[in-house]
């Protein structure tokens, strides 16, 4: 299935998984609205749109607030006339204990990874209500379906993405705008610069059943067959080569 014609925005666009779905989905022919906090992109990967012919425009934009999630809908639809996919991959490091969560900390990781996520929708689903459809992919972790010691505000805000697309999902249905989660687990991104090289070496040996990191395009694969696939909603596809599932 082709994606020419249709226009989708990315948040946390410029790196990681939120790029590795961009090349992907500009591969099948969809034009883009890339969002960044800094509304910068790199030599190397604009080259790569541009050898694909994609047709893209950077935002610049701190999700995390009302205002900026609005202006993002409303530059895109200005631009290209139309809304179908919204890809909610901004994000970013919580870590902590208990004792050590600042109640400022606590309050940002919601801001970025759950407020952004309902203002986004908000501004986004009356034009694919317009347009008679659509697709929200939501960015979740394996961290929000186990315990994850260390990472409490991750883990907790995390954990709310798949109840928001299932709630989301029975919501929209009526109007043929598909909700889904994708879950990632232990994936070779920038977000796992702090493991020392012990740590990266023990999750592929004894926690990850396949024995290998994710690759940022992994998640990009599924996130595509999310967005073409329209006989699917509600669901939270976990992408971790099988770790969540192990028991010993």
């Amino acid at each position: 299935m082709t994606l020419s014609g249709k226009v989708c925005l990315i948040t946390g666009g410029t790196s990681g998984i939120g790029k590795a779905t961009a090349l992907t989905l500009a591969e099948q022919g969809a034009s883009l609205a890339l969002v960044s906090r800094t509304g910068e992109i790199s030599e190397a990967f604009a080259n790569e749109l541009r050898r694909l012919g994609a047709t893209y425009h950077l935002i610049c934009a701190d999700v995390s607030g009302a205002r900026d999630c609005q202006r993002c809908v409303v530059q895109t639809v200005a631009l290209f006339g139309r809304l179908d996919v919204l890809v909610n991959s901004a994000g970013g490091p919580a870590p902590g204990k208990l004792e050590d969560v600042s109640e400022d900390a606590w309050m940002r990781a919601f801001a970025v990874h759950v407020h952004s996520v309902f203002f986004l929708a908000k501004a986004a689903v009356p034009h694919m209500a317009k347009q008679k459809g659509g697709a929200v992919i939501l960015l979740g972790s394996a961290a929000g379906l186990r315990g994850c010691l260390g990472a409490l505000p991750y883990g907790v805000v995390k954990g709310t993405l798949p109840q928001f697309t299932r709630m989301l999902a029975r919501e929209l249905a009526d109007q043929n705008i598909r909700v889904n989660c994708v879950a990632p687990g232990v994936v070779r991104t920038p977000f796992q610069d702090f493991l020392t090289p012990e740590q990266a070496s023990n999750n592929v040996q004894n926690r990850i059943p396949l024995h290998r990191e994710g690759r940022p395009e992994d998640v990009a694969q599924a996130i595509s067959m999310l967005v073409q696939n329209d006989f699917i909603t509600g669901e939270t596809i976990v992408i971790d080569g099988g770790m969540t599932m192990r028991i010993v």
